[in-house]
C-alpha cells in the first residue's frame, strides 16, 4: 500500500516592511576629511557625491519621502570660512537637483527658515519647490538653516494668531513639515546618539538607527542603503500598545 502524502501550502511570500519617510542627520563630514589628511571643507564636497544616486535607490526600493538635515539653526555658529563654503555647495547641489526633479518626476521641498540665507539660495529654494511641485514619484526634502523647536514656537504663534483652538491635526497646518509624512526611520551617522533638534514633532514615534559610518561612507554605500531597510523590518512597531497583560504580569 502506497503511503499518501499531502503537499505541504507553501505560505504567501510576506513583502518586508519598508519606511515611507526615511530621514537622515547628515554627519561626520569633516571628521571623514580630517581622518583621510584632507581639509575638513573637502568632505562637505564628499557629503554630496553620489547624492541623487542614494535618493534614486530609496524611491525605487518603496521609500516615498526621504529628508535630509543639512543645516541646523545652531550651525551659523562655525567659522564664517565654513558657512559661506557650505552656502556655496548648497547653491551648485540645488541647481543640479532641479534637473533630477524634472528627469525624475520628483517634488523637492526646503524646509526651515530663509531669512539668513544669501538671498540667491533662497530664491533658487523657492524656484526649485514651484518647479518640482508636481512631481509624483516622491518627495526629496532638505532641512536648510531649520530647527525642530522654533519650528514649533513659529507654528503655535501663528495657531495663536489664528484665534481658533487645534486640534493635532490642525496644529500640523502650520507646521513647515505640515504636508510630509510621519517619520518612520531616521538614520543619523558617525556616531552620535542625539537627534539635535530635529523634526521633533514628525519624529514623534520613528525608529531611531545610529551607524558610526560618516556621511560621505553611507553616501557612497548601497550596502549600508540595504542595511537601513533590513534594521526597520525587524523593528516591531506598536505605537503605544502591545500584548494584553492580566494583573499577574503573564501575557495574554
Amino acid at each position: 500500500m502506497f503511503k499518501l502524502f499531502s503537499k505541504k501550502k507553501t505560505e504567501p511570500a510576506v513583502a518586508p516592511k519598508i519606511p515611507q519617510h526615511i530621514a537622515f542627520i547628515c554627519d561626520g563630514n569633516r571628521r571623514w576629511a580630517e581622518a583621510r589628511g584632507l581639509p575638513p571643507l573637502a568632505g562637505h564636497k564628499a557629503g554630496i557625491a553620489n547624492f541623487e544616486n542614494l535618493v534614486d535607490w530609496y524611491i525605487a526600493h518603496g521609500v516615498s519621502t526621504i529628508t535630509f538635515f543639512i543645516f541646523s539653526t545652531e550651525n551659523w555658529n562655525r567659522s564664517q570660512e565654513e558657512v559661506d563654503y557650505l552656502m556655496d555647495l548648497f547653491y551648485t547641489e540645488l541647481k543640479k537637483n532641479m534637473k533630477h526633479a524634472v528627469e525624475k518626476n520628483l517634488r523637492y521641498r526646503v524646509i526651515g527658515s530663509r531669512d539668513r540665507l544669501p538671498t540667491k539660495l533662497a530664491k533658487l529654494c523657492d524656484e526649485l519647490e514651484q518647479t518640482s511641485t508636481d512631481g509624483t514619484n516622491g518627495t526629496v526634502v532638505f532641512a536648510l538653516n531649520y530647527g525642530g523647536q522654533d519650528e514649533i514656537i513659529n507654528a503655535v504663534n501663528d495657531a495663536i494668531a489664528g484665534g481658533v483652538p487645534v486640534d493635532k491635526a490642525s496644529f500640523e497646518t502650520y507646521l513647515d513639515t505640515g504636508d510630509l509624512l510621519p517619520i518612520d526611520l531616521m538614520v543619523r551617522t558617525s556616531n552620535e546618539y542625539r537627534i539635535s533638534n530635529f523634526l521633533l514633532w514628525k519624529l514623534a514615534y520613528a525608529e531611531l538607527l545610529f551607524v558610526p559610518e560618516h556621511w560621505p561612507d553611507l553616501v557612497r554605500s548601497e550596502k549600508m542603503w540595504q542595511y537601513t531597510l533590513d534594521e526597520f523590518a525587524k523593528r516591531n512597531r506598536r505605537f503605544g500598545g502591545g500584548k494584553k497583560a492580566n494583573y499577574a504580569g503573564a501575557k495574554k
